[in-house]
């Protein structure tokens, strides 16, 4: 979604911060936002309403005349992209009784196998579940196998009969999972290239015979606005509770979060990207929005951190670095804990204020680096890596580590001024006033670490006090 993204906060930029506004001022944003929904492959009624609800509030004598007007229509934008993408967000509908049953259906090449994989994973994590797998694709070449081999992966029971008939797989099948003690049941249905009567038919019977608590629709992201209208198409024959959203990181434009649930009338459950197992969240539509219009996503980004670091990590390693005890065991320790989070880049998106030549930076800096700094790392000894003056003092010993490792000493010289700048910013963060913190965590751009001040040698400098640097 990044181009939307840039073309919608170039569009806001037009009005924040003016102190008073007018029609003409509002007709041009609004001319950037509709152009900015179009190229990002809205469907062109989802556009329509939306500009013309927004202009509507936007227009009102209380947003005019009011203070800040420009932060007002800004927050106006905000809450219809939130109410166009769903208000709220709409959980799993579980059955208290029995085994949940859901029922996982899309078109061919729309990541449906890999989004059960995924969903398995999520429900086992987050709500507890004991999930089990169903194989009820039996046309697909090698569907049945992807399935298997996913269930191995993550340590998911799958059920097959092989290319039988669908409903006695899933009948039998559902049985299989009763026995085994499993509350979550998730069935792959039959994919098509296109939607056909045959595949359709197939669909509504497995719904008549064994009446899922879900039905779960995989869309392609990257498909746009033909997105929904699939959508659409399903929802009309079998009623579908929910849409995963999948192969979001490679969607720029954004159209089929923003036309789904207006064209389609189905909520998106839950966004996916990316092979790994543990790339698929619940899709939030207010933290959808925050991220369209340049606001961030803290919550996700705090309960990303969470996952990846303990508090008592976390401050241990504050403590350390603080106390000048900082060292290359506990950087290693950060290196991985970063991979843990995800890809740096999709980590930017979730940071408000940060302006876009510092993402495009950061976005630039190679992944690979963590894993070429790990190597680097394990490449010391023991000692070094609890004693990083060592290192700082002894030219052989950087050459030594660097020819052990395979890399060049410039290498090493990155990582020891990487060391120095993390102890450095966690002081300088700890000297700042609260009223400063404030400000950081509001713009994050804004901190801008400060070099040390080198100490004058002399009589009587520095005595009893740290000198860093």
């Amino acid at each position: 979604m990044s181009s939307l993204a840039d073309r919608m906060q170039m569009a806001m930029r037009r009005i924040t911060g003016r102190g008073v506004l007018n029609e003409k001022d509002i007709d041009e944003m609004m001319r950037e936002v509709r152009l900015s929904l179009l190229e990002a492959d809205v469907n062109f009624k989802v556009v329509r309403k939306f500009t013309s609800d927004v202009k509507e509030k936007a227009l009102g004598e209380e947003i005019l005349k009011g203070l800040n007007p420009g932060q007002q229509v800004v927050k106006i934008v905000h809450d219809e992209l939130k109410k166009v993408m769903g208000d709220e967000v709409v959980p799993i509908n579980y059955n208290p009784n029995q085994p949940t049953i859901i029922l996982v259906i899309g078109l061919q090449g729309s990541g449906k196998t890999t989004s059960i994989g995924k969903l398995g994973v999520f429900t086992r994590k987050y709500d507890k579940r004991k999930p089990f797998f169903i194989a009820a694709d039996i046309y697909r070449p090698a569907a049945i196998e992807q399935l298997k081999t996913l269930g191995k992966e993550v340590n998911i029971s799958v059920y097959d009969e092989g290319q039988k008939d669908p409903q006695v797989i899933v009948k039998n099948g559902i049985i299989a999972a009763k026995n085994e003690g499993a509350d979550l049941i998730i069935i792959d249905t039959a994919g098509r290239l296109h939607i056909d009567d045959e595949m359709m038919q197939e669909l509504k019977d497995l719904k008549t015979n064994f009446n899922p608590d879900e039905i779960l629709l995989t869309v392609d992201a990257m498909t746009g606005q033909d997105a929904a209208s699939i959508a659409k198409s399903f929802n009309d024959q079998l009623e579908a509770t929910g849409a995963i959203l999948t192969k979001l990181d490679g969607d720029t434009r954004g159209g089929a979060a923003l036309s789904i649930r207006e064209v389609a009338a189905i909520p998106i459950k839950f966004m996916s990207s990316g092979e790994k197992m543990d790339t698929f969240e619940i899709f939030h539509p207010e933290r959808m929005a925050q991220r369209i219009l340049g606001m961030g996503d803290v919550l996700t980004l705090i309960e990303k951190a969470e996952e990846a670091i303990s508090e008592d990590e976390a401050e241990m390693l504050a403590k350390k670095m603080l106390e000048g005890t900082y060292n290359y065991n506990d950087l290693a320790k950060q290196f991985k804990m970063l991979k843990k989070m995800g890809s740096l880049s999709r980590m930017l998106g979730f940071i408000p204020g940060m302006g876009k030549q510092v993402k495009e930076a950061l976005s630039n800096v190679d992944e690979k680096e963590f894993y070429k700094n790990e190597v680097l790392i394990s490449s010391m000894t023991p000692e070094e890596r609890n004693n990083p003056d060592l290192i700082e003092k002894s030219s052989s010993r950087r050459i030594r580590i660097a020819k052990g490792s395979g890399m060049e000493v410039s290498d090493i010289n990155r990582l020891r001024q990487a060391l120095k700048q993390q102890s450095e910013m966690m002081k300088q963060m700890n000297q700042m006033s609260e009223s400063e913190i404030k400000k950081v965590s509001k713009n994050p751009s804004q901190f801008t670490p400060r070099p040390s001040k080198k100490v004058k040698k002399g009589k009587g400098k520095g005595k009893g006090g740290f000198r860093i640097g």
